[in-house]
């Protein structure tokens, strides 16, 4: 399987990966699965992180680095950004739209807690239970 993190639960496979529901664990342990991240989820916990709402190592660099580091890197290409603008979603957050594009687009699973992004047709996602 294709995983794709959503930030929440990429933050909290770093920091609190108690958060993480029994199947959501075993996807990410399985050697099997490939596990992916959008720069938009970086760029998500750094803005996080300068609003106060988060609170990352001083030395961001380093930390985007090692966090990053065993995971695939999922392309921001034109063909993503055109479909997040014309994605239908029950919320407005662009981050999400972005996520929910990549995921449909290279036809990987969006692994959330989200109930906006679960169940959102052509997109396969994996609830955090």
């Amino acid at each position: 399987m294709k995983l794709l993190l959503d930030t929440h639960i990429w933050l909290w496979s770093l920091n609190d990966p108690a958060k993480l529901g029994k199947r959501v664990m075993h996807e990410l342990r399985d050697p099997q699965n490939e596990t992916w991240l959008s720069p938009i989820s970086t760029w998500e916990a750094l803005t996080l992180n300068a609003k106060g709402r988060i609170q990352l190592p001083a030395e961001l660099g380093e930390w985007v680095r090692r966090a990053t580091s065993p995971l695939r890197e999922a392309p921001l290409t034109h063909e993503i950004a055109l479909l997040a603008r014309q994605l239908v979603l029950p919320h407005n957050d662009p981050a999400d739209h972005f996520l929910a594009a990549t995921a449909q687009l290279l036809k990987l699973t969006l692994v959330t807690a989200d109930g906006n992004l679960l169940g959102l047709g052509n997109i396969s996602t994996l609830a955090n239970r």
